[in-house]
C-alpha cells in the first residue's frame, strides 16, 4: 500500500512538472508554472522520506535545510543581470551532484556497502551492464557539466575571459580526449575486479573536458552553452534515476533535458550554429581572415530635443532592448516611454532577438517584469519585415544582434548569426554608454550608419531624460 502511495505521489509530480513547463512557456502564466513545478519537486522529496529502508533521514533533512536557506538568499538577492550566472550555477550544482552519487556507488560497490554488485563484477551480466552504463554516464557527463558551466558562470561574471581561448591542436585535443574517454568506459567493464581507480581517471579527464569543451567558446554564444549543459544537467538526472530505480527522478530528468535540448536546437537555429558544430566547439563560424572591408568609422550624436521630437512625431517606432537594458534595470522607465508615444498616436513595438542577453528568453521576462504586454514582444523573423515601413528604432543596449557585419563580413565572428535587421529603418537612435565593441569584442557596424544618431549615456538616466523631454511637447 505504502509503496502504491509513493508511486502516486511521483506520477501526480511528474504531472506537475509536465503542466508547470507549459504554463512556463508564457509571461502571463510563467509564476504559476513555477510554483506548481516547485509543487511537484515538493511533494516528490516528501514522499521519497518515505521509501522503505531509507537511512540518513536525519543528515537528508539537514542537507535539504542548508540548500533552501542558501537557495533562498541567493534567489532574493540576484540581480536579474546575474541570472544567467546563476542558472550557469545551478547547472553545474546538478552535474556535480551526479558525479557525486556516481562516486559514491563505485565506493559503497569496492567497500563494501553494496555486496551484490560487487559479486555481479566478478560475473557480470545485462544487470551489471546496464547499471554500470547508467553509473558511467552520470559520472562522465555529470562531471562535463560541472566544471563547464562553472567556466560559463566565470565567463558572463567577468573572472574568466569571456573571449575565444584557442590553443594548437584545440579540435584533436578535445575530441582525443574523448576518445580516451570512451575508451577507458569501454576497459572499465574488462579489467574485472581492480578497476576503481580507472573510475577516478575517468572522472578527473571528464571535469578537464568540461573546461576545455567551454573555453574556445566566445561571450557571444553563450546562451547556446547555458541551454545545451542544461540538457546535460537532465541527462545525469534521469541517469541517477536510473541507478536508484527512482522513478520520479527519471522522468525529471527526462523532461529537463529533452527541453534544454530542443532549446538548444532552436538557439542554434537563432544563432545560424549547427549542434554538431556545438558539440565540437567549433562556434565560431567567421574564417578567421582579417576583413579587407573598409568602413567609415564617422559617427553622429543626437541631443534630447532632437531624439524626443524624432518618436514624438513618428508614425512608428520599435524599440530595440539588449543587456545594457537590463544592466541600467530601465525596463521600467522604457515602458512609460512607450506608454507617452502611444498616447501621442505613435504605433510601438519591441524587436525580441531569441539571443539577446545572456540567456534564452532574458529580455521578455526583463520587459515581463514591468508590465509591458506580450502582445508588442515581436520576435526577430516577424519584425524584420516591418523594419522598412519604421520611422524609428530605438536600440537600448544592444549590440551584437543587430550588427550587420553578421551579414555583410565573412571574416566576422557573428557572420551568418542571424540579426534583427534595424539598419532598413528611416531612423536609428542608439542609446549606450560609449562606443565600446559588445560582448563578441567585435565593432559594431550600424552605430556608423549614415542613418543612426548615438545617444550617449547610462540607459535609465537617458530614457528618464528622453521621458520628460517627450513630456514637454
Amino acid at each position: 500500500m505504502l509503496s502504491q502511495l509513493i508511486d502516486i505521489s511521483y506520477l501526480v509530480a511528474v504531472v506537475l512538472f509536465v503542466l508547470g513547463i507549459k504554463y512556463m512557456g508564457h509571461p502571463d502564466s510563467a509564476r504559476k508554472g513555477n510554483l506548481m513545478a516547485a509543487g511537484g519537486m515538493a511533494l516528490a522529496v516528501l514522499a521519497t522520506f518515505f521509501t522503505p529502508g531509507l537511512n540518513n533521514i536525519g543528515l537528508s533533512i539537514a542537507g535539504i535545510a542548508i540548500g533552501s536557506v542558501v537557495g533562498w538568499l541567493m534567489s532574493n538577492r540576484i540581480k536579474m543581470t546575474d541570472m544567467p550566472q546563476m542558472v550557469s550555477f545551478f547547472n553545474g550544482m546538478g552535474g556535480a551532484a551526479a558525479a557525486l552519487i556516481a562516486i559514491a556507488e563505485v565506493y559503497g560497490i569496492y567497500h563494501g556497502s553494496d555486496i551484490g554488485m560487487a559479486t555481479l563484477m566478478l560475473n557480470p551480466n545485462s544487470t551489471f551492464y546496464f547499471y554500470f552504463a547508467a553509473l558511467l554516464v552520470s559520472l562522465v557527463v555529470g562531471g562535463v557539466s560541472f566544471t563547464g558551466s562553472i567556466i560559463a558562470m566565470g565567463k558572463l561574471q567577468g573572472f574568466v575571459s569571456g573571449k575565444s581561448v584557442r590553443w594548437p591542436m584545440q579540435k584533436l585535443t578535445n575530441n582525443g580526449l574523448l576518445v580516451v574517454i570512451a575508451a577507458l568506459s569501454v576497459l572499465f567493464f574488462f579489467l574485472g575486479e581492480g578497476n576503481e581507480m580507472v573510475i577516478y581517471i575517468i572522472l578527473a579527464l571528464s571535469l578537464l573536458f568540461g573546461v576545455l569543451f567551454v573555453m574556445p567558446i566566445g561571450g557571444a554564444d553563450m546562451p547556446v552553452v547555458i541551454s545545451l549543459l542544461n540538457s546535460f544537467t537532465g541527462l545525469t538526472a534521469a541517469t541517477t534515476g536510473l541507478l536508484f530505480d527512482n522513478k520520479v527522478m527519471l522522468m525529471g530528468g527526462v523532461l529537463v533535458g529533452s527541453a534544454g535540448f530542443l532549446l538548444t536546437v532552436l538557439m542554434c537555429k537563432a544563432m545560424n550554429r549547427s549542434l554538431t558544430a556545438v558539440l565540437l566547439g567549433a562556434f565560431n563560424s567567421g574564417t578567421g581572415a582579417a576583413s579587407d572591408r573598409e568602413i567609415d568609422t564617422t559617427y553622429r550624436e543626437i541631443n534630447l530635443s532632437d531624439a524626443s521630437i524624432l518618436l514624438a512625431y513618428a508614425r512608428k517606432v520599435v524599440i530595440i532592448p539588449g543587456y545594457g537594458l537590463a544592466v541600467a534595470q530601465a525596463q521600467h522607465v522604457v515602458h512609460e516611454l512607450e506608454k507617452l508615444l502611444e498616447a501621442k498616436g505613435v504605433e510601438v513595438k519591441y524587436g525580441i532577438h531569441p539571443v539577446a542577453g545572456r540567456m534564452p528568453g532574458h529580455m521578455n521576462v526583463l520587459l515581463a517584469e514591468s508590465d509591458v504586454s506580450y502582445d508588442k514582444l515581436i520576435e526577430m523573423e516577424k519584425i524584420n519585415d516591418e523594419f522598412p515601413q519604421t520611422d524609428v528604432v530605438v536600440v537600448i543596449g544592444a549590440n551584437d544582434v543587430v550588427n550587420p557585419a553578421a551579414e555583410l563580413d565573412p571574416a566576422s565572428p557573428i557572420y551568418g548569426m542571424p540579426i534583427l535587421q534595424a539598419d532598413r529603418a528611416q531612423n536609428i537612435i542608439v542609446i549606450k554608454r560609449s562606443m565600446s565593441a559588445g560582448y563578441a569584442g567585435i565593432e559594431n557596424e550600424l552605430f556608423y550608419n549614415p542613418k543612426t544618431r548615438m545617444l550617449f549615456g547610462d540607459a535609465k538616466s537617458a530614457l528618464s531624460s528622453l521621458v520628460e523631454a517627450v513630456k514637454a511637447l
